[in-house]
């Protein structure tokens, strides 16, 4: 077990958990040795409280750090709010609840071809083989335990949702590598995948306006 900085995880600050990323950069980045740092080194809620943003409209995206090999983001979910189905581009991420509570679904994307013969073995009509679908693997629910959950490049399609009664809100932090700017978001109205870009909600604690965000022409979901 390799500790990058002498700080008491409990009393990790935003500015000790992104030394120890850079840190971590002088080496070849590895899945187990993130985990192992995040496990460490979280910042608590109290830490995170410059970048917990809310809108009630949709879960927000507040950035806190990012360079060419790291992304660290703030989500902060209203009770109820989700995001839609989406990739991750077969980046290695890395997830924990720093308040309340979420629930994450795993899918994996069913190809046309496997459709159609489906739609042929049962006599429901050919053409729908076309469409692509979504097969739910298993689900998660992640707590502010300080677990941390791991989203490899073997299964990076899912879908998180705040299903909390509390109004609260949940707050989760988010950590990819490499940053993620597209992913792709399969629309359950069109049973269609597409590729959109990504935006924030907030920079460094300081919101976006919302007209320039407009006029980028991007859309928010979940990275």
């Amino acid at each position: 077990m390799t500790r990058t900085l002498d700080v008491h995880p409990l009393k990790s600050r935003i500015a000790d958990f992104i030394a120890g990323l850079k840190t971590l950069e002088k080496e070849p980045i590895t899945s187990a040795g993130v985990l192992d740092y995040v496990e460490q080194m979280q910042p608590s809620s109290e830490a995170l409280a410059p970048y917990i943003l809310w809108n009630r409209e949709r879960y927000t995206r507040n950035l806190i750090y990012r360079d060419h090999f790291f992304e660290v983001l703030a989500l902060c979910w209203l009770p109820g709010q989700r995001t839609p189905i989406h990739s991750h581009n077969g980046q290695l991420g890395w997830v924990t609840v720093a308040q309340g509570e979420l629930v994450c679904r795993n899918y994996r994307f069913v190809r046309p071809e496997v459709l159609k013969k489906m739609q042929v073995a049962t006599g429901n009509g050919a053409g729908a083989g076309q469409r692509v679908e979504v097969e739910l693997l298993n689900w998660a629910s992640c707590q502010a335990d300080r677990s941390v959950s791991v989203v490899d490049r073997r299964q990076t399609t899912h879908q998180i949702e705040n299903l909390e009664k509390s109004r609260a809100g949940s707050v989760s932090l988010h950590l990819y590598s490499k940053p993620i700017d597209s992913c792709c978001l399969f629309d359950e109205a069109t049973r269609c995948c597409e590729r959109h870009s990504l935006r924030y909600h907030s920079v460094n604690g300081i919101i976006l306006d919302a007209a320039l965000q407009s006029s980028q022409r991007i859309v928010e979901i979940a990275a």
